[in-house]
């Protein structure tokens, strides 16, 4: 019983410390839209797009001529 305790604890622990990596990210575009990111976007794909997934949870691409900015949120 107290191992099992103790590796719940373990799995707790594991899941919080993930959880502290990401990182918010707000990417600007040109036209003055804002995006508050779940983690940093990938950097420019191959074909010349940012992805990453908003707060909401919806998966975004977005051209990289139409960002302006991408920083970390404070």
């Amino acid at each position: 019983m107290n191992m099992k305790n103790c590796g719940l604890a373990l799995v707790a622990m594991t899941f919080l410390v993930l959880a502290g990596c990401s990182t918010q990210t707000v990417v600007t575009l040109q036209n003055g839209t804002q995006y508050l990111t779940k983690d940093t976007p990938n950097a420019k794909t191959p074909d010349g797009f940012y992805e990453f997934t908003d707060i909401a949870g919806k998966r975004v691409r977005v051209k990289a001529a139409d960002v302006a900015t991408v920083r970390e949120e404070k």
